[in-house]
């Protein structure tokens, strides 16, 4: 899980200074505002972390990545290339890394040593453009009993002290070593290796979703996830279902296919929901049926309204993703009914308590905003099990401010027009009803 993040130079950040994150984590804001662009900073460093063969100091995307940003100069705050952009994360690991500084070549003594072992890291990396060309300007990992970092001033790298190599041996943002000294790439690689694992269960779910259709073949393919836009959304649900795969529901294990039908039930989507092969046994189309009332017949998903449809692959993130994991979610609650964004929150927080995962989310719903202070009151979740944020855009500078949330889930801290001037709106609409009476009894 994350513990925080924090930019500095990163497309409208200045320095966001200490993001703290939370099982539970929402960014709000405006349009513009800057709360996307935090999350595409995890989401750069996992694109770089899948592409560990391209010798590039880091991967700002192109067509098939989670993020396409350009190069430096689109990303470097103010389009200024001698500016130095700093990205950093904190977190807590499913199990202790264990760091061992090991011999050097040729040395008498080929036993490592075992410097400690740590449930936390933290990783800061800073890059700067020079000549055409990027380069790590500094580089640091940190648990509670060792250290991996650039000496100041120098292009030495130490661990807990100890000098290992050169900053010039590492190929790109978090210490990926080139082909050198055995005794510099397995001291790098523990934290690299570190780094990847972390980023395998990041999982993102953008706002863009595929359009439903009709019929799904399935090729018996078994995907990691459902993908960035819900693509793999069908295949993930036979994998599940072939793989007898089930999820913790209060003290059960059951389908989640189980979990998905209920929540669609709960939140009045559809009175039922079912994937179903068409055809003879040997065949592989399948097509999902949804019946909206009792009453109503079976239709496919393509026939019912498109807040369904856009918003089952937010279901099927949530139970597919393992256990443990952190899902990014953009927009979760676009399309849907403001009943429903209220029951989003609910959904978020049983797969937090239930599930274990962390969920990053960016929303404009003051609905599901709303349902979550009710349950923070009702000691559903506890509050800081949550952190809440508002977003701002000031002069081409982002700026962030935690919501102050107590255990009976008032914001203390409310932002101006938080979500508009409703509550202004309102009482104008009552002023100008009282005048149009008062006109009308003269």
């Amino acid at each position: 899980m994350f513990t925080h993040i924090r930019v500095q130079n990163f497309k409208s950040w200045k320095d966001s200074g200490k993001v703290e994150l939370a099982p539970l984590t929402g960014f709000f804001g405006t349009n513009s505002s800057g709360k996307s662009s935090l999350l595409q900073m995890l989401l750069l460093l996992k694109q770089t972390a899948e592409r560990p063969d391209v010798e590039e100091v880091i991967f700002f995307g192109d067509e098939n990545s989670f993020v396409n940003l350009g190069d430096f100069h689109e990303v470097v705050h103010g389009h200024k290339a001698e500016k130095q952009l700093e990205l950093e994360f904190g977190s807590t690991l499913k199990e202790p890394l264990e760091i061992r500084l090991f011999p050097k070549p040729n040395s008498r003594d080929n036993r490592s040593i075992l410097l400690g072992s740590s449930n936390s890291l933290n990783f800061r990396s800073a890059i700067r453009a020079k000549e055409g060309k990027l380069n790590i300007e500094d580089l640091r990992y940190q648990g509670s009993q060792y250290t991996l970092e650039k000496v100041p001033y120098s292009n030495d790298i130490s661990l807990s002290g100890y000098q290992i190599g050169k900053i010039t041996n590492v190929k790109n943002c978090y210490g990926m070593p080139l082909s050198g000294q055995s005794r510099f790439v397995q001291s790098v690689q523990q934290f690299s290796s570190a780094f990847e694992n972390l980023f395998a269960h990041v999982y993102y779910l953008g706002p863009t979703r595929v359009s439903p259709k009709r019929h799904y073949r399935w090729e018996r393919s078994h995907p990691e996830n459902i993908g960035q836009s819900g693509e793999d959304m069908i295949d993930s649900l036979l994998s599940a279902r072939v793989d007898q795969i089930r999820t913790p529901y209060k003290g059960k294990n059951v389908p989640i296919e189980e979990r998905i039908s209920a929540w669609i039930q709960e939140m009045e989507l559809a009175y039922s929901f079912s994937l179903d092969r068409i055809g003879t046994q040997g065949n592989w189309n399948y097509e999902i049926r949804i019946q909206k009332s009792p009453d109503n017949a079976k239709v496919t998903l393509v026939d019912m309204g498109y807040g369904l449809a856009q918003f089952l692959p937010v279901l099927v993130h949530c139970y597919y993703a393992p256990e443990g994991s952190t899902l990014i979610l953009e927009q979760p609650g676009m399309h849907l009914h403001p009943k429903v964004q209220s029951q989003l929150a609910d959904l978020l927080i049983e797969v937090v308590t239930e599930r274990s995962l962390q969920i990053l989310v960016e929303s404009h719903s003051e609905h599901l905003l709303t349902r979550l202070q009710l349950r923070i009151a009702e000691q559903q979740i506890a509050a800081k099990d949550t952190a809440l944020y508002f977003c701002e855009n000031d002069n081409g500078v982002s700026n962030i401010k935690p919501l102050d949330v107590d255990e009976l889930g008032n914001i203390k801290n409310w932002p101006k027009n938080f979500f508009g001037n409703v509550r202004g709106d309102l009482v104008k609409m009552a002023r100008e009803q009282m005048k149009r009476q008062k006109k009308a009894e003269d």
